[in-house]
This record gives C-alpha cells, sequence and structure tokens, in this order.
C-alpha cells in the first residue's frame, strides 16, 4: 500500500521560507504526478502546484514566484520550497500523486503558520 508522509511544517514569520518534503514507501512514483494542496481554517482545499512525471510544472497564481515545486525519483520524494511567505499562506499542505490527471494517493498533512 503506497503511503505519502508530509514534513518541514512549522511556524516563521512574514517573508521566511519552509521546505516541504513528501517521501512515498510502498511503491515508486516516478510515473505519477506529484502534487501540493492546501486547506485553511474555514475555507476549501485548494490547488497550490504539481510536476509531472516528466517534470512540468504547474501553479497557483496565488503562489507563482515565490514556491518551486521540484522532485527526486530516486529517494521518491516531492518538495515544495516555500518563498516569502505570507500570513494567507496559513494552512495544512498535504501532498498527493495520481495518474491520468487525477489524484488518488494523498497525505495526512504538515501545518504551516506564517505569523505577521
Amino acid at each position: 500500500q503506497v503511503q505519502l508522509q508530509e514534513s518541514g511544517g512549522g511556524l516563521v514569520q512574514a517573508g521566511g521560507s519552509l521546505r516541504l518534503s513528501c517521501a512515498a514507501s510502498g511503491r515508486t512514483l516516478s510515473t505519477y504526478t506529484m502534487g501540493w494542496f492546501r486547506q485553511a481554517p474555514g475555507k476549501e482545499r485548494e490547488f497550490v502546484a504539481l510536476i509531472r512525471n516528466g517534470g512540468r510544472t504547474s501553479y497557483a497564481d496565488s503562489v507563482k514566484g515565490r514556491f518551486t515545486i521540484s522532485r527526486d525519483n530516486g529517494k521518491n520524494t516531492a518538495y515544495l520550497q516555500m518563498n516569502s511567505l505570507k500570513p494567507d499562506d496559513t494552512a495544512v499542505y498535504s501532498c498527493a500523486a495520481g495518474l491520468g490527471g487525477s489524484f488518488n494517493i494523498w497525505g495526512q498533512g504538515t501545518q504551516v503558520t506564517i505569523s505577521s
């Protein structure tokens, strides 16, 4: 059974940086699209970024130029480098994996809190 485990969340001041990791176990995910999503209190989950198996990336407009998604297939891990963080980036960040344009494997999430 495939499992995704996020790490790297925490509390930082506005303007700071964090790097989230998403480690997969149980199966190699090199052919999967990996994505990051977030959910703030009282809001619906929203897309943040994705990286396809060929390396092509997509980002939500709200994080373009500040966040960078990457992957290391040798380590079966995806990353989200978050710079210039804002209080509005506060949320639980979850990673996901899937094939064919949909995500069907999800991690439990990691809390990111940005103080002003």
